[in-house]
């Protein structure tokens, strides 16, 4: 496997540290032992979500990575909680991983009783990659066309408007209260079960806004039925030149981007955690699957299980600051 480099971009949008920015070393891919059992993938997100359209995206290159049958079941619910406890509750056989996104760091903050230590009951094996965020409005029901005339707008009308996300505490709702929150306004949230359903509501009019991973209303924006306000990350989307960036329509607090990793759950053998490192690594850099993310936007890290690990650490402690200012917290 070729050596896998981060872009300068990449690296600000996720806020890595310097472990990440000198780059990985990727050692020669050995072929994976088949089975004629299925790898199971839980995804506690719902169909239709940026992270559950990537992995899709990556189902026949993963089952010919591993010589065995991939099996992708959604289970949304709770920020991502369903799911991950249905994982961590699985066999450490190498059988049974999870494809997790922010939330799984998000959520030691904003619930108090989890069932389970995000950390210490799992096993990381690779942050895979990420999508940029943008936040929508319907053009039918909001005119506004910029963050500053967002802002104005709500300024005028506190409270008038409504925003969905994809559940209480989420990372879609952190990344719009970072807007509402560096402009100094107020909107109604309204929490979904997952993106899809979220969405489906802001192209209806029943919320007039919300932030989405482009991946999942990049069709959208460019029909007309929604209209970016911004591009939650440092830089502008190469698909969408024209979108620009909070942080340069003046809200420099504005900086988040979405990822998504594999985990298991604790206990896997180390013989075990590579192989599954290195199928997903084989997977998602075949080369259909990689045309996908550059048309998409989305963009690959690719790390090891280290890494990964060093990583989660470091999204738990930023998104706690996160919360603390926003004032989530669900129980």
């Amino acid at each position: 496997m070729a050596t896998t480099k981060i872009s300068t971009r990449r690296r600000e949008i996720l806020g890595w540290g310097a472990a990440l920015a000198t780059g990985l070393i990727a050692r020669p891919f050995t072929s994976l032992a088949q089975s004629s059992a299925p790898l199971h993938v839980i995804l506690p997100l719902s169909a239709g979500s940026g992270v559950d359209i990537i992995v899709r995206s990556a189902q026949n290159a993963l089952g010919t990575a591993f010589g065995q049958p991939v099996v992708i079941e959604n289970r949304p619910g709770a920020g991502g909680i369903t799911g991950t406890a249905a994982l961590v509750r699985s066999k450490p056989d190498g059988l049974t991983v999870g494809v997790v996104s922010n939330n799984h760091c998000v959520n030691p903050s904003v619930f108090k009783n989890l069932p389970y230590d995000s950390l210490a009951d799992i096993t990381p094996i690779s942050v895979i990659g990420g999508s940029p965020f943008v936040f929508v409005v319907n053009p039918k029901k909001v005119s506004v066309r910029t963050a500053k005339e967002l802002q104005a707008y709500l300024r005028a009308k506190p409270g008038s408007l409504r925003y969905g996300s994809s559940g209480n505490g989420t990372i879609i709702q952190l990344a719009a209260e970072m807007f509402l929150q560096g402009a100094d306004v107020k909107a109604q949230h309204i929490p979904y079960r997952g993106t899809g359903p979220m969405i489906a509501d802001i192209l209806s009019g029943q919320v007039e806004m919300g932030v989405a991973a482009l991946a999942v209303v990049q069709g959208y924006l460019k029909n007309g039925m929604l209209h970016a306000i911004g591009v939650m990350g440092k830089q502008r989307v190469r698909s969408m030149p024209d979108i620009p960036t909070f942080i340069e329509q003046g809200f420099p607090t504005v900086d988040v981007a979405g990822w998504f990793a594999v985990i298991g759950p604790k206990g896997i053998p180390a013989d075990q955690v590579q192989r599954l490192h290195d199928g997903f690594v084989k997977g998602f850099t075949d080369p259909q699957v990689k045309a996908g993310f550059d048309k998409r936007d989305d963009f690959l890290v690719l790390d090891t299980p280290a890494q990964a690990s060093a990583f989660f650490s470091s999204e738990e402690k930023r998104y706690a600051q996160l919360v603390k200012r926003a004032g989530i917290h669900v129980n």
